[in-house]
């Protein structure tokens, strides 16, 4: 029997058959440890069933993989949901925007939520929004409490499976209740104190909203490790910055410090947002900084 891997808590994993819909608690054959492949959730798997009544199976077969990500371990995801919230705490688009560039390298399908535009008092979040639709990314304004922007948002989900991104606190469990209309995952609070989020999620999970769409709830994010990009082709990446690379004098600019440089061109022009340029930088300098110090 054919099915998906959702949930796994100390290897020990909840299978949903595509067949009957039915899920199924396996353990992993113990030649997969043998050939160091662990399954995860998403992966696309074959089951035999050890009890039907207590629902008890064993892994025999794990299907090719799509994709695979190893931080959070997660296979076959075919779009992120990066959750970025409009106050409490503040945005980081630092963190967007390394998540955007490794979701390009990765070929995913990308969904931005502005969430809590609620608490926004001065609607900051428009800004941010006029930056990445003018990308090409589809942006979605939430706010959970009121389902505003919630259908809007599981329309764009549909036929996926989907990543929840986004540092702790910005209200990804908050999000997948209300797509439910019903509390599915446990809901974090934000400390007044410090007003960053404190993790609740601790594992990963995909639930399913309809046939063939699912959404993952990952453990919130302090880091994002990209180093799996290289440092000299991370422009490839930074998805509006890539038709003003042929503009570039030298074979190999940075696009830091050249002098005629198509990309610090578009940027002089408005083509770029000063922002994303700022955050590329920064995203450069660590990769070049990683490399550097590897050994």
């Amino acid at each position: 029997m054919k099915g998906i891997i959702i949930e796994n808590i100390s290897n020990l994993y909840k299978v949903k058959t595509f067949e009957n819909n039915e899920i199924y608690e396996a353990n992993a054959r113990g030649k997969f440890k043998k050939e160091q492949i662990t399954p995860v959730v998403g992966d696309k798997v074959e089951i035999s069933i050890v009890d039907e009544k207590d629902k008890k199976a064993i892994i025999e077969k794990i299907e090719d993989r799509e994709i695979y990500i190893k931080r959070p371990k997660l296979a076959n995801m075919t779009q992120i949901v990066f959750v970025v919230s409009s106050k409490d705490p503040k945005p980081d688009l630092l963190m967007l925007d390394k998540q955007l560039a490794f979701a390009e390298y990765l070929g995913l399908k990308v969904i931005i939520v502005l969430n809590k535009t609620d608490l926004d008092k001065k609607q900051n979040f428009k800004d941010i929004r006029a930056i990445y639709e003018k990308i090409g990314y589809n942006v979605v304004e939430t706010n959970s409490k009121e389902r505003i922007g919630i259908d809007e948002l599981i329309k764009l989900l549909k036929g996926n499976i989907n990543g929840f991104s986004g540092n702790s606190g910005v209200g990804k469990s908050s999000l997948i209740n209300a797509i439910f209309n019903k509390d599915v995952t446990q809901e974090g609070e934000v400390s007044k104190k410090n007003k960053r989020g404190k993790n609740t999620t601790t594992a990963i999970k995909l639930y399913e909203i309809d046939k063939n769409t699912f959404i993952a709830d990952t453990p919130g994010f302090s880091t994002f490790d990209i180093s799996e990009i290289k440092s000299k082709n991370l422009c490839n990446y930074f998805k509006e910055f890539k038709k003003y690379i042929k503009d570039c004098e030298f074979i190999g600019c940075t696009h830091i410090k050249e002098e005629n440089c198509g990309i610090r061109k578009a940027l002089e022009s408005g083509e770029i947002s000063q922002n994303r340029y700022n955050n590329f930088i920064k995203i450069y300098l660590d990769l070049k900084d990683k490399e550097e110090h590897k050994w």
